[in-house]
């Protein structure tokens, strides 16, 4: 990723009162006279995720793991982001299972590699392949497998208004993506319902 200029606090505050005033409205009244505050806070928690490494996260292992070889799969990872064409919420579920080789990571930092991706601007697309890739390369584990299913607010507050659609995603890496058996039982053990987000 490319870097970029980082514009200061002020100019950023600067954007939203141009932005409340190109709306219609009055960036002075009392209601909205701290609301470039706001959203400048908000938006630093929106996309921390550019501020860590997420090669880093994964980088504490335990190899001591009695031989277990079998699936590791941490389900239900709330994850909330934003659309980079539209810069509205998209909200919803990961499910990131692999299979270990020698070694292990410590089953939160799975749910923080999520966050790190989920908290930049994205595509579900392309959050779904940094997640798996991410941890392909960093633990060198038998298998990934990603699967993401998450509500879009441009798809539903804007454009078609189709409020109930969910777009699913998914990522198999190693033997997830050449064993048809394994693939099965990554499906059969998230179970997937419908949800509302």
């Amino acid at each position: 990723m490319s870097k970029v200029n980082k514009p200061t606090r002020e100019q950023a505050q600067e954007a939203v009162r141009t932005l409340i005033a190109w709306a219609g409205d009055n960036p002075d009244r009392e209601g909205l006279i701290e609301t470039p505050k706001r959203v400048v806070n908000a938006y630093q928690d929106f996309f921390s995720g550019y501020q860590e490494d997420p090669i880093k996260i994964l980088g504490k292992t335990f190899d001591e793991v009695e031989g277990y070889s079998d699936i590791i799969l941490i389900k239900n990872i709330r994850l909330e982001s934003h659309c980079e064409h539209h810069m509205v919420p998209f909200i919803g579920t990961a499910h990131v299972a692999y299979l270990p080789r020698d070694k292990v990571v410590g089953i939160s930092k799975i749910a923080r590699l999520v966050d790190v991706f989920s908290k930049r601007l994205q595509t579900q697309e392309t959050m779904t392949s940094q997640i798996a890739n991410t941890l392909n390369d960093a633990l060198k584990p038998r298998g990934v497998a990603v699967l993401i299913d998450a509500n879009h607010q441009c798809m539903s507050t804007r454009g078609v208004h189709k409020v109930n659609s969910s777009t699913i995603t998914t990522s198999f890496l190693g033997e997830f993506m050449v064993d048809q058996n394994l693939e099965k039982r990554f499906w059969n053990i998230i179970k997937i319902q419908s949800k509302e987000c």
